[in-house]
């Protein structure tokens, strides 16, 4: 099925839905810079992003990955379409 016809339960075409996600968590990542929140709560914000644009389509995709990196830090990967990468302190994990 073409991506740009439309979906009958979100009304909007599938390029439009990718970009509203897109948009979500890169809101969520620029909050946290302004903010001084941390990446880990960004992470979670885009997480939740997907799952509802997700959940609102009716199906999705969501593959998290996550490695230790250098000096003890997390790199945490949101693939959903397109990949969205966090790298999170050790110390946040305690929070």
């Amino acid at each position: 099925m073409d991506a740009d016809i439309k979906n009958s339960k979100t009304g909007l075409p599938a390029w439009s839905r990718q970009t509203q996600r897109q948009h979500d968590c890169e809101s969520a990542q620029n909050a946290k810079q302004l903010a001084g929140g941390s990446e880990r709560d960004a992470m979670f914000a885009c997480l939740q992003a997907i799952v509802l644009d997700g959940l609102r389509h009716g199906f999705f995709d969501c593959v998290i990955t996550s490695e230790v990196v250098k000096d003890r830090k997390r790199r945490v990967v949101i693939s959903a379409g397109k990949s969205h990468q966090f790298t999170i302190a050790e110390e946040d994990l305690h929070n």
